[in-house]
């Protein structure tokens, strides 16, 4: 089994997440590591959930607000091997260090990006994570997004359903798409049921 594009599950805060993301074989499973986030992994949970899942590589994701020191901070963390980040200049600076990246960039600020933004994070291997608050997606917006993934690798992440999951990916030329778990009930028990329902909508058979 497989799924028909890459996937990234977003700040995942739990075993159930991680080993159901892992076990659906999606692509990253992405950890808040900004230690003011309601979200933060500590080392030690991370450790613990990484610990348990194979097959999958795991992001760490950071956010200018916390002003992160990332190689001091990614010390502790050392089963990490991408890094997501909403500051270019910083990213770039990471290039050819051995890790995967990715640049998070809300769509309200994509759309007053220059056009050469999204060639340079190509050259650069940089993927470009497009979020929003919204979680509407319009023509217009559509329209944007197919633009950009022209340019360079796009993974979306908002206004996805289980309705539209597969279209989006096939007329837009997204590379991709990321998802966002949740938190759990109790130990053990979480409602998979819209994180499962586009995963499944995305397996192939090989």
């Amino acid at each position: 089994m497989a799924l028909s594009t890459f996937v990234k599950i977003n700040s995942v805060t739990n075993l159930t997440d991680a080993r159901y993301g892992a076990g659906m074989y999606v692509d990253l499973l992405g950890f808040d590591l900004d230690d003011s986030s309601q979200n933060f992994m500590s080392p030690e949970q991370f450790n613990e959930i990484s610990g348990w899942v194979s097959g999958v590589d795991f992001v760490g994701e950071f956010s200018h607000e916390f002003h992160p020191a990332i190689s001091e901070i990614l010390k502790k963390y050392p089963a990490i091997s991408w890094i997501e980040y909403d500051r270019i200049e910083a990213l770039e600076a990471l290039v050819g260090k051995g890790y995967g990246l990715i640049y998070k960039m809300n769509l309200e600020e994509v759309r007053r990006i220059e056009p050469d933004v999204a060639k340079t994070l190509n050259q650069s291997g940089i993927i470009f994570h497009v979020v929003s608050i919204d979680e509407n997606l319009s023509g217009e917006d559509l329209g944007v997004i197919k633009k950009l993934a022209e340019d360079c690798r796009v993974i979306l992440g908002f206004g996805i359903t289980v309705e539209n999951v597969q279209s989006l990916v096939e007329e837009t030329g997204i590379y991709g798409i990321s998802l966002s778990g949740g938190k759990e009930l109790k130990p053990g028990l979480k409602d998979l049921d819209k994180l499962a329902e586009i995963l499944e909508k995305l397996e192939i058979e090989e």
